[in-house]
């Protein structure tokens, strides 16, 4: 497969489409991360169909101080993981084809939940997020587009816009791919030294513990609901090598359906723990939150949730989290 590179939309329009039509938006510096996404993309596009990678830097998610003329640009790498991971074309268009006439005055808003966590840090952000994905998807025309779950709140505006706004696309989310150490992939580890990195990795090592923490108590809560909360239930705990006095979980399973407060406190710890490292991580937020709004789970909530952290090492600002199952109280 030869992948084509494009720098119009009329290009992109020019070509012949069979089958369906799969994107995957980048800012280009591709990895591995990337790489997953399209290679998902070609699963779902199937052999009859087509795959379209855009990479274009958008100038109007950027704030006052942030990295857009650092933003690495690598077209000639990009092209090749593209190509090996099965896409059928690159779209790499120009400021002036994106935006042409300059910034837009029409922008999407992305309401309350642009300005929760993410969005508090970086305002207005969000909205030129979702002013360009709303342009790529208008240039690009695809059936499906795919987003990575690392960037979470992104990728529920984007599900949020195609649905409030009727976007004829399917919104498909793709697991954070992550290094042998756990950290979440991104063009930005480049950044690190090898210090930064020892410390970047309390930010994964803080959702793990709560996602740990999470699992226990659920098991736990699994556990008073199977075994009643008798004499015969300690002996019960006791016969697969726990002590009695783990029978009196039982009443704190069923106190703290499913424990928000001892997800953040795990990995709160963790991140308590990394401020003594050298550099010591400056902490932007840890939430845990409602991906339907970003707002913060209460103690009695059920269903998914995520578990967000952002921080910044160095001069290098990082982001991550992972998605949880609270179950219904027993």
């Amino acid at each position: 497969m030869t992948t084509a590179l494009l720098r119009t939309a009329d290009e992109l329009h020019a070509r012949v489409r069979d089958g369906r039509r799969a994107v995957v938006m980048t800012m280009g510096a591709l990895h591995e991360g990337h790489a997953t996404l399209i290679r998902t993309a070609r699963e779902i596009a199937g052999d009859q169909g087509e795959v379209v990678v855009t990479v274009f830097v958008n100038p109007l998610q950027f704030g006052k101080g942030e990295d857009l003329d650092r933003y690495p640009r690598t077209l000639d790498a990009d092209l090749k993981i593209a190509e090996e991971a099965g896409a059928d074309a690159v779209f790499a268009p120009s400021v002036d084809e994106v935006y042409p006439g300059g910034e837009p005055q029409v922008r999407i808003s992305a309401g309350p939940m642009g300005g929760r966590l993410e969005g508090a840090t970086r305002p207005g952000h969000f909205d030129g997020m979702l002013t360009v994905v709303a342009k790529l998807l208008h240039l690009t025309r695809p059936d499906v587009a795919l987003y990575g779950q690392k960037d979470a709140q992104q990728l529920a505006l984007i599900r949020r816009m195609a649905r409030d706004l009727n976007f004829g696309v399917e919104i498909v989310g793709v697991p954070t791919v992550r290094e042998e150490d756990g950290l979440a992939l991104s063009s930005r580890n480049r950044y690190l030294s090898p210090q930064e990195r020892r410390t970047a990795l309390a930010l994964s090592q803080a959702l793990f513990a709560g996602r740990d923490r999470h699992a226990a108590q659920e098991a736990l809560r699994a556990r008073a609901r199977e075994v009643p909360a008798t004499r015969a239930r300690a002996e019960a705990l006791s016969a697969i090598g726990e002590s009695r006095a783990a029978a009196d979980a039982h009443a704190v399973a069923k106190s703290v359906p499913g424990g928000p407060a001892g997800v953040r406190a795990a990995a709160r710890l963790v991140l308590d723990e990394a401020a003594r490292l050298q550099p010591p991580p400056a902490l932007d937020y840890l939430a845990l939150v409602d991906p339907s709004d970003f707002t913060e789970v209460g103690e009695d909530f059920t269903g998914e949730a995520v578990l967000a952290v952002a921080a910044r090492v160095g001069t290098t600002r990082l982001i991550d989290n992972i998605p949880l199952i609270f179950g219904a109280a027993p």
